[in-house]
């Protein structure tokens, strides 16, 4: 394939062939072989797949892709480089990133460079030039695997060597990760224009949209670390509290659990997102569980079950709640609903207190490439408060 001459530079040929040899090996023993994309090297993590056509800034910087090797589903990655104002965090956080067929040049007036050029700067090895439509239907079929990506050197490496280093990682289930992807120290995002209310919030993974679009509503949020205990958070006297979203196994999360017990207890309102579904899950006695493949992209239809809307949501989670949709449940805190499921496949999206202020959902109504279609359920905390306050939303 030849690439027409660009006025600016000299002309292109095919951008494979400088690339190094690559090869991703899944712990059942399939293999991909392509080129270098990224930093090369070699990484190990688990193989999820994302169905994104856009937003993958926004995807490689989301904290809660910690120790994931993530698979884009869209074939044509990079189009619009990389900016400065899309990051979701300080850094890359995906382990591993796949692509069939990467941009040989970003077009968007945005861009201040490209994507491979972030990868590479970041460290971050990944593998392009794969049959990645074959790599999710095996994904699909299988389920979401131990994976490793090799490249340069070690790509040359026999596959027995390199299939026994995939094996031999950690597993997801049983996974402690917040506390790896937290704030060390507490920070003060100030609420844009008058103060309406103080929200305390537990970063387990939080992207900086989160307390953005709180503070476009009148929020002072201090975004404090994972080890924060309950009396820290109370101490600050909140008129809410959050926990946001986040990598790892919600059953590994026994203080964030105790911690929001405790808020519960106190009848602060409160508002989860993601994995922070799954803290007020656990909290309220649910169980959780690990999803075959998961929900990863940001096309995910989701039913608001108290008004029948359908929502197009933005979804990063490989663990679900389980909670009966079917009927109320009888807890400890009183009653509690399913407000929210998912209509590809019925999981629990989304859990609401009936006899307490608190409520959570499991998918980003923060998504900040889009859609947007949920924004509202930050008003839904505003108002949550308000009414706690005796005030009028």
């Amino acid at each position: 394939m030849l690439i027409p001459s660009d006025p600016n530079g000299p002309s292109h040929v095919n951008p494979l062939a400088s690339r190094q040899p690559a090869v991703l090996v899944l712990e059942d023993g399939r293999t991909f072989t392509g080129q270098s994309y990224g930093a090369v090297g070699e990484t190990v993590g688990e193989a999820v797949f994302n169905t994104g056509m856009t937003g993958y800034q926004e995807t490689l910087t989301d904290p809660s892709y910690h120790r994931q090797v993530v698979v884009m589903t869209a074939p044509h990655i990079g189009n619009t480089g990389f900016n400065d104002e899309d990051d979701e965090s300080s850094r890359i956080w995906v382990a591993g990133y796949v692509v069939r067929d990467p941009a040989v040049r970003p077009s968007s007036w945005r861009s201040t460079g490209t994507l491979e050029d972030a990868l590479t700067a970041q460290d971050v090895v990944g593998i392009c030039g794969i049959d990645t439509r074959a790599l999710t239907r095996h994904l699909r079929e299988r389920g979401s695997m131990k994976v490793g990506v090799f490249s340069g050197a070690a790509a040359a490496r026999p596959v027995a060597e390199l299939l026994s280093q995939v094996t031999e990682q950690p597993a997801m289930v049983g996974a402690a990760l917040a506390a790896e992807v937290s704030t060390d120290q507490t920070y003060v995002v100030p609420a844009q224009g008058e103060r309406r209310h103080r929200v305390v919030a537990m970063d387990l993974g939080i992207k900086g949209m989160t307390p953005e679009l709180m503070a476009e509503r009148g929020i002072e949020v201090h975004v404090v670390p994972q080890s924060a205990t309950a009396q820290e958070i109370l101490a600050l006297e909140p008129d809410g509290v959050f926990m946001s979203n986040g990598p790892g196994d919600p059953a590994t999360a026994t203080h964030e659990i105790e911690v929001l017990r405790q808020v519960l207890d106190a009848r602060v309102p409160f508002f989860g997102i993601c994995y922070g579904n799954q803290m007020l899950g656990r909290a309220l006695g649910f169980g959780t569980y690990k999803l075959k493949y998961g929900h990863r992209g940001i096309n995910q239809p989701v039913m608001d079950r108290a008004t029948g809307k359908v929502e197009v949501t933005a979804h990063n989670h490989g663990f679900a709640v389980d909670a009966p949709i079917d009927r109320e449940s009888e807890t400890h805190y009183g009653r509690v609903r399913v407000s929210h499921v998912c209509l590809n496949d019925d999981v629990v999206e989304g859990l609401e207190c009936l006899d307490l202020p608190a409520f959570s959902v499991q998918y980003h109504p923060e998504a900040a490439a889009g859609p947007h279609d949920s924004a509202y359920l930050f008003d839904r905390f505003v108002d949550l408060m308000s009414t706690s306050k005796g005030e009028s939303a």
